[in-house]
């Protein structure tokens, strides 16, 4: 009820955990009409907030002992919010400083970079925003929606991994690139930003994140056949999106799509298709972000 009757909601947290963060931001705002802040938590801790006893603040963190990350908390607290804590490790420092939370159960990352971790994040996300919305009579269509397409989620993820053979020939065609850039739309866009990290992370291959509509901000003018873009394309902003890809289309670049959309325009326009099914649009994220964890695995 704390969380129902807060002024505002701050969400921060560092690297994945800040674009899952920006996930469960639109989720929140989406199902509980809430305004949501999402914050780095190094530059949360250091600058003057609007942050008091009316506020919440969700921290994420894989490990839960993220230093920038616990600051924040402990900032937080000074000042009076309440703050809930989704961490993976059991036990950690964010979760004993917190005042409730969510562990994700994500099981041990193993690598440094963060994948699982990060579609349980958006998952939780969901099941967070399908609570509230609960609680506050929300629009319950969408609530059903969620819910029934979680239950066939473990399916549709299986499904896209199963891809991984036709990821990595994609994969081939661009290993000798510098350069990559990732574009995607509403929902899409942190994914657009994980993606890209993901690449940094594991390839150390430039990349940058943006969403769609901002190429035409800056990155257009670095476009050429030696750049490879990679559009994240759902039915949401559809024709909007496909403008984008024909903005590109005409500057010669490489064109790779992720999409829950299968058309012949579609193929026509890209180098290389990967298809993920199509899912409630709170979801669709965790389908849509696996290809490009292969992608800068392979």
């Amino acid at each position: 009820q704390k969380i129902l009757d807060a002024n505002h909601i701050y969400i921060t947290a560092c690297g994945t955990s800040w674009h899952a963060a920006l996930i469960g931001s639109y989720i929140i705002e989406e199902l509980l009409n809430v305004p949501v802040k999402v914050e780095y938590a190094s530059e949360f801790r250091y600058r003057e907030t609007a942050v008091n006893t009316d506020s919440v603040v969700i921290c994420v963190s894989q490990s839960g002992e993220t230093a920038d990350t616990l600051a924040a908390i402990r900032k937080a607290r000074e000042k009076g919010a309440l703050t809930l804590g989704i961490m993976n490790v059991v036990g950690s420092s964010i979760a004993r400083e917190t005042h409730c939370g969510v562990y994700i159960h994500a099981g041990p990352e193993i690598g440094v970079a963060s994948t699982k971790a990060f579609t349980a994040q958006v998952t939780i996300f969901n099941l967070i925003g399908i609570l509230l919305a609960q609680k506050k009579n929300s629009d319950v269509e969408i609530i059903k929606t969620i819910i029934n397409d979680l239950g066939i989620l473990p399916r549709l993820v299986q499904s896209v991994l199963d891809q991984g053979n036709h990821i990595s020939a994609i994969a081939q065609d661009f290993i000798d690139v510098e350069n990559f850039l990732y574009l995607g739309r509403g929902y899409q866009f942190p994914v657009a930003l994980e993606g890209a990290l993901k690449l940094k992370e594991i390839s150390y291959i430039h990349a940058e994140g943006y969403p769609a509509a901002e190429m035409k901000h800056g990155p257009i003018a670095l476009i050429d056949d030696n750049m490879p873009v990679v559009f994240i394309v759902t039915h949401k902003g559809y024709d909007k999106i496909v403008s984008n890809i024909q903005e590109v289309r005409a500057r010669g670049g490489k064109i790779i799509i992720i999409s829950s959309v299968m058309n012949k325009e579609l193929e026509n326009y890209s180098d290389h298709i990967i298809q993920v099914p199509k899912i409630n649009h709170c979801l669709q994220p965790v389908l849509t972000t696996i290809p490009l964890q292969i992608l800068a695995y392979h």
